[in-house]
């Protein structure tokens, strides 16, 4: 049980910092040798590990546990004042997190913090899962020329059996990562027209961005973007990212992207 549990709060540990699932295998994330799958599946068993030997430990002690339960008398008294002090505490916790209230919610935002800055070092991914996409879908999502990408590839030694194969298949047979790959590919990136739009739904890190940045990537009027929100009585400034402009409006960042998808439509 001791052994399990300490294994238990490091793998914990691990799968608090580490980065989200889309960023995680698009640049194929690893620690100490293990991905971050590798690191949830021992985390679950683990922890199944810990239950197991936990109620095996409640059986082969339950007089000595019983025996403090029981006050100077010698009656069973369930709620004794270390019982409610540990109740009280558990409940508060869970309660808390629930309600997103302090200082719950600064160790769950400072998870957050990691994960962000992560997503900056290693970089997000064109869309989620990408790397699960065939070749030939990928070129089409992200706008690439898919004769100039096979070509691409090519010339830089990565060998695939065609344009069906996953991104993420040909990056472990060539022993690159999906990002790598895709840095191959850019040059075969179409000039995208005037006047650009922004995706049906939202990009990975769209809640980091900054209506500026987002104008500038999908080729938006930043003017008519703001004027938008400002006739949806949304404060808000290009320079903010959308995760502030959501919570300063009491707005789901999800619920913002509509309307910023309906103002760049207009």
């Amino acid at each position: 049980m001791l052994f399990s549990f300490v294994l238990l709060v490091l793998t914990s540990i691990i799968l608090y910092i580490v980065p989200h699932g889309r960023v995680a295998y698009w640049s194929d994330w690893h620690l100490w040798g293990l991905s971050k799958i590798q690191w949830g599946n021992m985390h679950v068993n683990l922890g199944f590990l810990f239950l197991l030997s936990g109620s095996l430990h409640i059986f082969f002690n339950w007089k000595p546990l019983i025996a403090y339960m029981k006050n100077k008398s010698r009656t069973l008294q369930i709620f004794t004042a270390n019982f409610t002090v540990a109740l009280v505490l558990v409940l508060f916790v869970g309660i808390g997190t629930l309600m997103n209230i302090p200082p719950m919610s600064t160790v769950i935002n400072l998870g957050e913090v990691f994960k962000e800055r992560a997503a900056e070092k290693y970089g997000e991914p064109p869309y989620g899962h990408a790397e699960l996409s065939s070749l030939k879908l990928f070129a089409k999502r992200t706008g690439l020329d898919l004769t100039k990408t096979i070509q691409l590839l090519r010339q830089a030694g990565i060998s695939f059996h065609g344009a069906q194969q996953s991104i993420q298949e040909i990056a472990r047979q060539n022993n690159r990562t999906p990002k790598g790959l895709f840095e191959i590919m850019k040059p075969a990136l179409q000039t995208p027209a005037a006047g650009g739009s922004l995706p049906d739904a939202p990009p990975p890190g769209f809640g980091r961005r900054t209506p500026a940045e987002i104008c500038d990537e999908y080729q938006l009027d930043l003017a008519g973007i703001m004027n938008g929100l400002a006739r949806h009585g949304i404060k808000a400034e290009a320079g903010q990212s959308i995760k502030e402009i959501a919570s300063d409006n009491h707005l789901d960042p999800h619920a913002l992207f509509e309307i910023l998808h309906r103002a760049a439509m207009q």
